[in-house]
Parts: C-alpha cells; sequence; structure tokens
C-alpha cells in the first residue's frame, strides 16, 4: 500500500518538469537533431551525455525555486532587480518567442502537408484549438492534455528502432567522441548544446510549477519529475539522431529541416517510418505552439505585476489571455503569408535567445543562492560548482554560435 500511495503521490505532482523538458524538443530541436543525424552520422550523439547533465542541473534549480518560493522567476527578477531591466528582458523575449512559435508552427504545416492536408485549413484550425484548450481549459485539464501528448514523442523511438541501426556502433559514438574540424560540424555541436537549454524553458518551468501549487515537501518528487523529463527529452533526441544517421547519412542525402526528413526516409526506411516521424513532428510542432506562448504570457504579466494563470478567466487576467492570443494569431498568419519573412524572423529568434539566455541564467543562479529568497534551500558548494561551470560553458557556446551566425551572414 506504501508503494502504492507514493506512486499515486507521484503522479499528481508530475507535469511541469516532463511536459517543459519534452516541448524542448520542438519544431526546431527536431531540426537540429535530424540535420546532425543526416550530415555527419552518429558522431554527434556524444554531445547529448552533457547535454543532459546541464540540463538536469539547470532545470532542477528552476524547479526548486518554484517550489520554495511559489513565485515565477520572472515575478522574483522583477522584485529583486527592478521593473526596468526585467522590462527589457521581457520585450526581447517576446520577439524571440515569436519567432520559434513561428517556427513550431510552420513544422506543425509541413507535417500536414506530409500528411496530404493543406496548412491554409489546419494552422488556422490547430491555432483555434490551442486557443481553446489554454483560453477555456483548466490548469490541470491543460497540463493532461499536454502530458498525454508527451507520451507521442516516442514516435521517434519506435521510429528509431525500424531504422534498424548498428547498435554496437552507436554505443561507441555515444561513450567516445570522434570531434571533426569541419565548421558545419562544430556549429551542429553547439546548436546540440544551446538548443536543449533555451530561456522559455526557465520561466515556464517555475510559473507552472507556481500555478500548480507544489510545497516544499512535494519538492523531492518535483526534483525527480525534472529529471525523467530531462531523460527522456534526450532519449528521444538520441533516436531522432540514430534514425537519420543510419538511414539518411549512409545515403548521402542532405537535408535542412525534421519535414525533409520525413519525406527522405520513405524510400529507405518504409512508410511506416516515415509516418511515425511525420506525426511525431506534428505533435512537437503543436505542443511548442502551445507553450512558448504560454510562457511568454506567464513571464511578461509577473515582470509587470499583472493576474496570470491559465486557472484565470479573461476578466481576471485580460493581460495574460490577450498576449496568449496575440502571439497565436499573429504567429499563424505569418505562417500563411506567402512570401513571409519566415526565415529572417527565426534566425532573429535564435538570436535574441542567445543573448538573453546568460542573462537568465545568471539572474536564476543569483536568486537561488539568496538565503532571504531560498532559506536552507540554497544551492550547495557542489551544486554551484557544477551550475556555474554549465553557465560558462553555455555563455561561451552562446558566444560561438552567435559568432558562426555573423560569420555566415557575411
Amino acid at each position: 500500500m506504501k508503494v502504492l500511495k507514493k506512486i499515486g503521490l507521484f503522479l499528481s505532482v508530475i507535469g511541469p518538469g516532463i511536459i517543459t523538458a519534452s516541448v524542448d524538443n520542438d519544431a526546431s530541436g527536431i531540426t537540429t537533431y535530424s540535420v546532425a543525424g543526416a550530415r555527419f552520422g552518429l558522431s554527434l550523439l556524444w554531445t547529448l551525455v552533457p547535454t543532459t547533465v546541464s540540463l538536469i542541473v539547470i532545470q532542477e534549480m528552476i524547479a526548486r525555486m518554484g517550489v520554495v518560493t511559489g513565485k515565477g522567476l520572472a515575478d522574483l527578477i522583477r522584485e529583486q532587480y527592478g521593473v526596468r531591466a526585467t522590462f527589457f528582458m521581457m520585450l526581447a523575449l517576446f520577439v524571440a518567442n515569436l519567432g520559434t512559435t513561428v517556427a513550431n508552427l510552420s513544422g506543425w504545416a509541413a507535417s500536414m502537408q506530409i500528411l496530404g492536408v493543406s496548412k491554409y485549413l489546419m494552422v488556422p484550425l490547430g491555432a483555434l484549438c490551442i486557443w481553446l484548450l489554454v483560453t477555456r481549459g483548466s490548469y490541470r485539464f491543460v497540463e493532461r492534455v499536454l502530458l498525454v501528448a508527451c507520451i507521442l514523442y516516442f514516435g521517434y523511438i519506435l521510429a528509431g528502432i525500424m531504422a534498424r541501426p548498428d547498435w554496437t556502433a552507436v554505443a561507441k559514438s555515444l561513450v567516445f567522441p570522434r570531434i571533426q574540424k569541419d565548421p558545419e560540424y562544430i556549429m551542429l555541436t553547439i546548436a546540440i548544446i544551446g538548443t536543449t537549454i533555451t530561456p522559455w524553458m526557465q520561466f515556464y518551468l517555475q510559473s507552472s510549477i507556481a500555478e500548480k501549487g507544489l510545497k516544499k515537501e512535494e519538492y523531492y518528487l518535483t526534483r525527480l519529475d525534472v529529471v525523467v523529463g530531462c531523460s527522456i527529452t534526450d532519449i528521444v533526441s538520441f533516436f531522432i539522431i540514430v534514425t537519420c544517421a543510419t538511414v539518411l547519412f549512409p545515403a548521402g542525402i542532405r537535408i535542412t529541416d525534421a519535414s525533409e526528413a520525413a519525406i527522405a526516409l520513405r524510400p529507405f526506411a518504409g512508410n511506416m517510418s516515415a509516418l511515425l516521424f511525420a506525426l511525431s513532428l506534428a505533435n512537437a510542432s503543436i505542443l511548442g505552439a502551445i507553450i512558448v506562448p504560454l510562457a511568454t504570457a506567464y513571464y511578461t504579466c509577473e515582470a509587470m505585476g499583472w493576474e496570470a494563470g491559465v486557472n484565470k478567466s479573461f476578466k481576471e487576467a485580460p493581460q495574460f489571455m490577450w498576449i496568449y492570443t496575440s502571439i497565436i494569431v499573429i504567429a499563424s498568419l505569418l505562417v500563411m503569408i506567402p512570401g513571409a519573412p519566415l526565415v529572417t524572423l527565426m534566425v532573429l529568434s535564435s538570436v535574441l535567445n542567445g543573448l538573453i539566455l546568460p542573462f537568465v541564467l545568471v539572474y536564476a543562479l543569483r536568486l537561488s543562492n539568496n538565503p532571504r529568497i531560498m532559506g536552507e534551500y540554497t544551492n550547495t558548494r557542489t551544486f554551484n560548482i557544477i551550475a556555474w561551470t554549465t553557465v560558462i560553458v553555455i555563455i561561451v557556446l552562446t558566444v560561438l554560435m552567435l559568432l558562426f551566425m555573423l560569420l555566415k551572414g557575411t
């Protein structure tokens, strides 16, 4: 009975960690992993090991702050560092997340076109469904829907198994790095690590924990939720790389996005594998289109001191609901406009995320080490060494990624 009670308690707490980490594998992330596998085979698999460690360290710290304070990250930044600094950060994040939402709705449109359905029908329909879900559903209902959708990520695992890779070679590539001097290899290494830890994740995770009302007594279960979520998301990433490395790399097929990977898989891995890849892309894209605007609405309202929350109505939290609505509407219109500068917006989004991430992580580390805020739950010395090392590595990689993007554009 004690075991069943513990399982029941865990099931009542899980959600924020698993959802946040899973949605990190959105259209942009899946594209990065697909391109990495198709271009360099299994040689980039090793990057997932340090990536998983870094993700767990950062997400655990953010989750701990949410449980201890009962507040969102933007709320804490505003209280400790002032409205002005917070406002400009939120403004830049709004533009960055608009670009990310465009990328996700573009992934949704591409996956629907693979399945033979027009984007001019499915983009408005998808946008309407996710808008109704968030604006009319309770937090608990929305969380359950998102958790069920997270299960569909296992389609990538099935596609990877169906590709029949050489598991010995896979294991060796995961453990022993095969670093190459190719500039594209270096760029993809940075992209894999950079696409895993993003600014919106930190705000959404802490805000969702605060809205769910998780307490200090449930901290150990929240931590388990985070560890499980981070592990699952990188297992999915692992199988995406393995699938493309096994099927597309030997054939010399170059791709530029995840939808091209799904199409290219068909003649080599069969219709079922291609279908699983396309359906999983659709699921990941629509999940990203739900969560990223939701994260934006959360942290903008927290930064400005406005009411926020999925459990609130339009009347109770008008700014929260209108921010969410505006991002969905603008992104949907941009995706459907022929000739719209989507690539430019997506690049701008990546640049802004890269510029903002170091500030967000430094703020988070300083807040999590503040005893007035965290009490006895501040970071330990060992955790701080790991966390600061992670942050420094991410900052260096972010600078390198921005330099690569600038050099590529010149």
